[in-house]
């Protein structure tokens, strides 16, 4: 993910601050030179860095800092809120027309990820009981009307498209269309090109002029670095962009744009791509990336995923098994494929407080989960009901069919008992199991300590 190097560096120059007990107001300045690098290194705009700098250095050099008990603790602490506040203070949200449809349009270059991410912000306003129309308007790339309406398909929201006649007109089409089928959210995918130019600029400015969009969304590529922070500004100076939606900020870059993109346009980041699949898509919370930057996990984000996962349904079935101390395999398998579509492990365990410092270079098996669902999915539904009639001879037929080892079967099943055992606890004298506490112990069950060499609680198949 982004900012793995910037959160190491940062990690680095905190622990030696531990280390020292007592701060001396040159312990703080020879730290910030080392924070200042490694924002730079980060791809942070040079403005941006010396800025943050500047306001972190003027307060953590205060009496009350250095002469607290904790001053490396009250260091870390200003850090943390200057990054919430480079990033914004607060949650920014759509702005909703108070006369439906709210008219979004998204524009960006071509590559940055537009069409999909017009989908994946479709289906999160979906979930959230809006009814989105997505409108075809990028007439100029090949397959680009075609992409849209396979994952608009993928997304189950409605595409309106008119063919790859004058955008302008399909504008004014959809939103009459948006209007008589009551969709509350229209969002208009417009044309991108591989640089900004004058033609592209036009388009947008009379594709705004006509719909009078509440919300000018710039789709920018994190991988981009510094170039985004400058298309942004292009953007916003020829149409007036909203707001910044940041794409794939799961790769592998310095993630320095998301860090610098207000201070220099002003314009909030909203959104974020997190991945390939339509449900890796989040709002943007300055505080949780934040946290996540400086190693402290990002925990609700990890349930809010969790929640999306699983149905009301699903979660009051589960909670009335555990009540009556029903939990089977069928019931695990369940919980193991909800667990594959959270992500990869690796981002799942970098959410966890304290954790994700430690396995940046962990050998992870991502496969662990497929090898046990191949184990359950080897039992017969009797023994998936009831593991206590597995037999050695059962064990045979299920390591076989599973392509593992019997020692494989006897780890899984030793490990199931001994949540049974632990969910027997918490479901005390009145037989109650919280759903809060379920997941709790179920999270414990297949993230505690997984690593890849070198242990854990999963069995290492």
């Amino acid at each position: 993910m982004a900012f793995e190097g910037l959160s190491e560096k940062l990690n680095g120059v905190f622990k030696k601050l531990k280390s020292r007990g007592k701060l001396s107001e040159s312990d703080v300045k020879e730290a910030m030179r080392e924070v200042r690098l490694a924002l730079l290194e980060a791809d942070v705009s040079y403005k941006v860095v010396k800025e943050f700098v500047k306001k972190v250095t003027e307060r953590a050099v205060g009496e009350e800092v250095l002469s607290s008990l904790t001053p490396a603790q009250q260091v870390i602490k200003i850090v943390n809120e200057e990054l919430c506040s480079l990033m914004g203070d607060s949650n920014a949200r759509i702005n909703f027309s108070s006369k439906p449809p709210t008219v979004i349009m998204m524009c960006g270059l071509q590559g940055s990820g537009k069409t999909t991410h017009s989908a994946k912000l479709a289906k999160l306003l979906k979930k959230e009981g809006h009814r989105p129309l997505l409108a075809a308007c990028d007439i100029y790339r090949p397959a680009a009307i075609n992409q849209l309406q396979v994952v608009g398909q993928k997304a189950d929201v409605p595409v309106f498209e008119m063919g790859q006649i004058d955008p302008v007109i399909i504008a004014k089409q959809a939103l009459a269309h948006a209007k008589d089928y009551g969709h509350d959210i229209l969002i208009i995918d417009t044309a991108g090109r591989l640089h900004i130019d004058e033609k592209l600029m036009d388009e947008l400015v009379n594709i705004k002029e006509l719909t009078q969009p509440d919300e000018i969304m710039l789709v920018v590529d994190a991988m981009t670095g510094q170039d985004a922070v400058n298309v942004a500004k292009a953007f916003d100076e020829a149409v007036g962009i909203t707001s910044v939606l940041m794409s794939k900020l799961d790769s592998d870059t310095r993630g320095g744009a998301a860090l610098s993109v207000l201070s220099v346009t002003g314009k909030p980041i909203k959104y974020v791509g997190m991945g390939e699949k339509l449900d890796d898509f989040e709002q943007f919370h300055p505080e949780r990336m934040a946290s996540r930057i400086l190693g402290m996990g990002d925990v609700l984000t990890l349930i809010e995923k969790a929640e999306n996962v699983m149905s009301q349904k699903e979660a009051e079935k589960l909670t009335k098994k555990l009540q009556e101390n029903k939990f089977d395999m069928d019931d695990l398998l369940n919980q193991m494929k909800q667990i594959k579509r959270l992500g990869s492990m690796k981002s799942i365990l970098g959410m966890l407080p304290g954790v994700g410092d430690k396995i940046k270079d962990a050998d992870i098996d991502e496969k662990q989960l497929d090898r046990i669902e191949a184990i359950i999915t080897s039992m017969t539904l009797a023994e998936r009901a009831k593991p206590s009639i597995i037999n050695p001879s059962r064990k045979k037929r299920i390591a076989k069919g599973s392509g593992t080892k019997v020692e494989d079967v006897n780890r899984l099943l030793k490990q199931f008992d001994q949540m049974q055992q632990m969910m027997k606890r918490f479901t005390g004298k009145n037989n109650k199991v919280s759903l809060r506490k379920a997941r709790k112990q179920l999270a414990g069950m297949n993230f505690d300590k997984l690593q890849g060499k070198g242990g854990g609680n999963l069995p290492q198949l």
